[in-house]
């Protein structure tokens, strides 16, 4: 059995390859000022460019789970996530409203992907 872990730092890897999956950390906005429709973007950003290091894409999203700081942001956020998402390649997915580790951060992203 083979467990890559990638970036990592005391407390948590950027991304942990193993079986061919990719389970990233836990992804959140580059402007914790911006409002819910940048900082979904700009964390769909970082995700693209993890998965892209490991030879993965948002089409091979196998799991997300989105975390809202508040749920009134949810049909915005679902507006940037549509336009992302490529047709046909929509995960298995939750949102669930939470607290968030920085108070001004509104959402975060943990994906599972599959890998080349």
């Amino acid at each position: 059995m083979t467990i890559e872990r990638q970036q990592t730092a005391t407390r948590m890897s950027k991304v942990v390859l193993h079986n061919n999956t990719a389970y990233l950390c836990g992804q959140v906005a580059e402007d914790r000022s911006a409002g819910i429709a940048e900082q979904t973007r700009t964390m769909l950003k970082k995700v693209d460019d993890l998965l892209l290091s490991v030879g993965s894409s948002s089409e091979k999203i196998l799991s997300a789970t989105l975390y809202l700081k508040d749920m009134a942001h949810f049909a915005e956020m679902n507006s940037v996530w549509d336009s992302w998402m490529p047709e046909g390649y929509a995960p298995a997915r939750a949102c669930v409203e939470a607290s968030m580790a920085s108070p001004e951060l509104l959402v975060e992203i943990s994906v599972i992907a599959a890998t080349d």
